[in-house]
């Protein structure tokens, strides 16, 4: 089995970690691909007792890749996406940050996540993702997301116009400091904190959600993921931010920018007892109260 291992840093802290994760690899007779960034660095050392490759971008990865393995949080699992892309390889995700609502499983669960990596013992669900389309250059070789895109002011500026239509037809004006357009992967994170609804991973939905609406009449709307989002943005200062998954550009009031559907998805990995209620329960305190 060929496994790719990525992460953004590992603290010294998690190196033992790391070092168990390894070893429990070996032990399987696993063939490891390392992210470059890792191997070059600080953990020369502790490699050097193994054999691997190394990837550093997405073209040096292929179907033969069984499992690719983030080692971080949530915003390493966003990475992955971009690594992954539509190569079909599913996404293991272990927490080495601090919520870990993507990377569900625990540093100490490790050796058991290994065990069902090799046993085939685990579930995968498939996330789908946004695809970006623009009249301008934009987000490269990777228009795509798979928690949300973000329309939003510039900096400090005033609050902008953002003229939102549902193929073509006129949805709202929303005067705000941004829109939030999430998946369902994404509905639990920024979309949630500005009140969006939470969406079940395998809902096939968009999440449409102003960011400090000016209008006390203005609510999050759920539309299917058949249709597509697109908008008109007025700013003072003639341009506005567009992110996806962290990633952002500026563009000018000018650009057409439009979301829809992406053609394919990213499987996650997940250990069978760890399904979205648990997380959400685990994770997000959900429902808890101590008169429970």
């Amino acid at each position: 089995m060929k496994i790719a291992i990525y992460s953004r840093k590992i603290e010294v802290e998690q190196e033992p970690h790391l070092k168990v994760l390894l070893q429990e690899l070996k032990l399987h007779k696993a063939s490891l691909m390392i992210y470059r960034n890792l191997a070059q660095g600080s953990l020369q050392s502790l490699l050097s007792s193994f054999e691997y490759e190394v990837f550093e971008q997405h073209e040096d990865l292929n179907q033969s890749v069984d499992c690719f393995i983030s080692l971080g949080g949530d915003g390493t699992m966003l990475d992955a996406a971009t690594f992954i892309r539509d190569k079909g390889i599913p996404l293991l995700g272990i927490n080495f940050g601090r919520l870990g609502f993507l990377a569900t499983i625990g540093k100490e669960e490790m050796r058991h996540a290994v065990d069902a990596l090799f046993n085939r013992t685990f579930h995968i669900d498939q996330r789908c993702l946004l695809h970006v389309d623009s009249n301008v250059p934009l987000f490269a070789d990777a228009p795509f997301a798979m928690n949300e895109l973000v329309v939003h002011k510039s900096d400090i500026s005033s609050m902008i116009k953002v003229h939102c239509y549902i193929n073509g037809e006129f949805l709202n004006t929303y005067w705000c400091d941004g829109l939030i357009i999430s998946r369902p992967t994404g509905s639990t994170g920024y979309n949630l904190s500005c009140n969006g609804p939470i969406l079940f991973p395998d809902s096939s939905s968009f999440a449409i959600t102003p960011i400090a609406p000016h209008h006390l009449n203005v609510r999050p709307i759920v539309v299917p993921d058949s249709n597509v989002i697109s908008f008109d943005v007025e700013s003072r200062t003639g341009t506005y931010l567009c992110s996806v998954d962290a990633r952002r550009a500026s563009l000018d009031v000018s650009a057409q920018v439009a979301v829809r559907k992406e053609s394919f998805t990213i499987g996650f990995m997940r250990l069978n007892e760890n399904t979205f209620l648990e997380t959400l329960r685990s994770k997000l305190t959900w429902g808890m109260d101590k008169r429970n």
